[in-house]
């Protein structure tokens, strides 16, 4: 198991990865940073870690190599355009904790293993809490002896299962953001006809809490509702991605998704005004433009 002090890399100081960051540094690993925009890391320095000039000078020395980045294709391009891959140690664990196809997963693992580096798809979710936390849902994909050698390094970040072989790990994430884009869409509906009804939303999502429809996307999400507070923990663009890419896998395999389907439409709708950056938690903005009072 790669316990710290092992040298880690980690590529993507986002909203997301400069708190998982933190935390690998918190436990004790060496860990080198690369960043597109280095002043980002500013904070992860302070506390112990190193920041390199370019990602393939991030990985040429470390064990294991974790990459948070926005999205399959800048992936790829980190990994195969930029050198990563090819700077990478013969034996390195690369962990990919990205949202991305599990298509794209998979052929990335096929590239890797076949050039001697070992691959682990581990998408997580928690938003900016668990990150901060360390209390992440990790659901990676890969072989059973990687993810239990990569065991320390997930437990820095939060609790990881193993859910199947390479890209399964990202097949589960598009379950988790099926299952919260749906529960955002019932949590914004509900509140807004609550409001629309003349209660008062707090108090109803209060009355509720306590009931079977209670849940974390109703006590967190729920919340920044009515405080209209949508500071980003995880972007309408993301949650847009994941769907649409959720619902070419449903495609392929023959599947219809209309809940996800329809929840999708209403996100790239808000997303068109000019709100991709928002949290998605704003999706009740949608739905209120759609309120045209008493009839």
């Amino acid at each position: 198991m790669l316990y710290p002090p092992v040298p880690i890399s980690f590529l993507g100081i986002g909203l997301m990865g400069n708190p998982m960051a933190m935390n690998l540094v918190k436990s004790g690993y060496q860990v080198t940073v690369w960043n597109r925009t280095a002043s980002k890391a500013r904070e992860l320095m302070s506390a112990g870690a190193k920041l390199a000039k370019s990602p393939a000078d991030a990985v040429r020395q470390a064990e294991a190599v974790v990459l948070m980045l926005e999205n399959g294709a800048v992936v790829t391009d980190i990994l195969f355009n930029q050198g990563v891959a090819e700077a990478c140690r013969t034996g390195a664990l690369l962990i990919d904790m990205s949202s991305i196809a599990p298509a794209i997963a998979e052929d990335h693992a096929r590239v890797l293993v076949r050039s001697g580096r070992r691959y682990i798809d581990a998408p997580v979710s928690g938003g900016t809490v668990g990150a901060e936390q360390a209390t992440l849902a990790i659901m990676a994909g890969g072989d059973e002896a990687d993810v239990a050698d990569a065991g320390a390094i997930f437990a820095s970040m939060g609790k990881v299962t193993h859910v199947g072989p390479h890209g399964r790990g990202q097949l589960c994430k598009l379950v988790n953001q099926c299952i919260v884009a749906v529960t955002i869409g019932a949590v914004a509906e509900g509140l807004t006809l609550a409001k629309a009804g003349g209660a008062d939303p707090a108090q109803v999502r209060k009355a509720i809490m306590g009931g079977f429809c209670e849940s974390r996307i109703l006590e967190l999400h729920g919340q920044r509702m009515i405080d209209r507070n949508f500071v980003p923990g995880g972007f309408i663009k993301n949650q847009i991605k994941d769907l649409k890419a959720a619902l070419e896998v449903a495609g392929n395999v023959g599947l219809k998704l209309p809940l996800t389907s329809q929840v999708c439409d209403l996100f790239v709708a808000l997303a068109q005004t000019g709100k991709e950056e928002l949290d998605h938690s704003a999706l009740i903005l949608q739905i209120e433009t759609m309120y045209t009072g008493p009839q």
